[in-house]
């Protein structure tokens, strides 16, 4: 460890663990008039990451370049680097955790390091071996020392010893809707109440200005209602400057397919979103069943039938338990089926008519109708084959469709196109700008997320990229967001996903 240095009173040290670098490669540039602290161990991790094809390579890849450009030689990680915000950044290079060829050894007397050693012996832990180095800092240094990471276990470890630990915040979303689409609650939306008169005068028209209205951000979805009769009320969107709009859409009508009308409130709010070109942006909360994927689906996919839109890309985030998508065989379509079934669930149901009462099907018919009724043979299209195994298969045939990778999205620039991005509450706050900033003119993105269903170690309902997104940009004139409370797949499915 360095000589102690005598910081500025209200001065802190922060320890940055690995993952915080991997969720942010521009966190250790957050912390104003702090001393940053990366230790050692750090970059060995990251040399661990840096190769693979996934989000955490290239996280790791841009940490590297960031620290190489501070760093220029051992005399800048040994003295700190000071940084624009008037901060520093140094390198921990922790003497106190020593290496004989036999093992790993602790040499320092103090309390913390005696406590550190009785209870986390194993120092070919990384883990470990970084906590040690954030004990080293604690002991070194006058200002309050702070060990930041988003792994729970660490940061109960880092507790045990006395040492003060914390998630990275300076992403961390208060917002909230979240607990609001994550409770047991019928739908609940917001109001607007005004004369009986200026509901008359509202339901003539497409449109109205109301002052009261401009509480509300851009393209707020609330309900007009009647303060004498609260049971009467009209569903509008604000679009901004106290202007209300009444919804225009209310069903999906697919070419060849069938037709979905909105079942509840919140999925009438989503589809006006979706069918407004001034709209390029759509976040959505919602639990499991209220009809994200399939409405986001049927609106796009009837959009692109139209001409709206040139084509339709579909994602999902990856939060794999074995190994990487890169291991699995077959084109990236092929590897990323799986990911995106439930967006081909949608398309089946969408592109496949009803079929018939039974009683029809058995009904019986004069020979002249029956021979009418046979079905002709359709000429076929170019560069596609007879038989079509899947109903969604032209569409991948004919560029309508396309199923993308988000580790292969960087650098991509996606016009004229809409972009669904299902469970989105994995992202996290950089994957979640890397995608919207793919967008080119003429495209629409949707988010769609389960706040309640998170498997990512390294977010939570309040750190992910999905609520950053919506609270970094909402109220912008072409950014709408929209809470489904109800769920309509099933009886079933709606009472299992509010009680278990």
């Amino acid at each position: 460890m360095p000589p102690k240095t005598a910081p500025a009173p209200s001065a802190k040290h922060y320890i940055i663990d690995t993952n915080v670098l991997i969720h942010d490669p521009g966190s250790p540039f957050q912390f104003e008039e702090n001393t940053v602290w990366i230790p050692v161990e750090v970059f060995e991790e990251l040399d661990r990451f840096k190769s693979e094809s996934s989000t955490r390579g290239a996280n790791a890849r841009e940490v590297h370049r960031r620290l190489s450009e501070l760093f220029k030689d051992a005399e800048d990680m040994k003295r700190g680097v000071k940084l624009q915000n008037g901060g520093r950044i140094r390198v921990c290079l922790n003497p106190l955790a020593r290496f004989d060829g036999q093992g790993w050894h602790l040499v320092s007397e103090s309390p913390r390091f005696q406590l550190l050693h009785d209870l986390f012996p194993d120092m070919t832990l990384t883990d470990n071996r970084i906590l040690a180095a954030a004990c080293a800092v604690a002991d070194s240094e006058d200002a309050p020392a702070i060990l930041v990471t988003k792994d729970l276990n660490v940061m109960l470890k880092a507790r045990t010893l006395g040492l003060e630990a914390q998630d990275y915040r300076t992403d961390r979303v208060d917002d909230g809707d979240i607990p609001r689409t994550m409770r047991k609650m019928d739908e609940e939306y917001e109001t607007l109440d005004v004369p009986g008169h200026t509901l008359q005068a509202y339901a003539s028209q497409e449109s109205m200005n109301i002052e009261k209205a401009r509480e509300f951000v851009a393209n707020h979805y609330l309900l007009v209602r009647n303060e004498e009769e609260p049971s009467h009320a009209i569903p509008a969107r604000h679009v901004g400057e106290g202007e209300l709009r009444k919804l225009r859409r209310d069903r999906i009508t697919i070419r060849g397919g069938r037709w979905l009308s909105a079942l509840n409130l919140g999925q009438r709010f989503f589809l006006d979103a979706l069918y407004d070109p001034a709209l390029s942006l759509i976040t959505v909360y919602g639990k499991a069943g209220t009809g994200k994927t399939l409405l986001s689906v049927g609106a796009a996919l009837e959009q692109v039938q139209s001409g709206e839109y040139e084509k339709m890309l579909i994602t999902r985030v990856i939060m794999p338990t074995g190994r990487d998508i890169g291991f699995l065989p077959g084109r990236m379509e092929e590897k990323m089926q799986p990911w995106v079934q439930p967006a081909f669930d949608a398309l089946e149901v969408l592109l496949t008519r009803p079929r018939k009462p039974e009683q029809f099907q058995n009904k019986k018919q004069s020979k002249r109708k029956s021979d009418d009724h046979q079905p002709q043979p359709q000429p076929q299209q170019p560069g596609l084959q007879k038989t079509v195994g899947r109903v969604w298969e032209p569409l991948m045939a004919s560029g309508q469709l396309e199923i993308e990778a988000i580790t292969h999205i960087r650098g991509r620039s996606i016009p004229n196109a809409v972009f669904i991005v299902d469970e989105a509450q994995q992202l996290t706050p950089h994957e979640a700008k890397t995608l919207i900033t793919r967008m080119g003119k003429g495209s629409k993105m949707i988010l769609i997320g389960d706040l309640g269903q998170i498997d990512n170690p390294y977010v939570d309902a309040h750190t992910n990229g999905l609520v950053y997104a919506r609270n970094r940009l909402q109220g912008q004139p072409w950014m709408a967001h929209i809470n489904l409370f109800k769920g309509e797949r099933s009886e079933m499915a709606e009472v299992a996903a509010n009680l278990m």
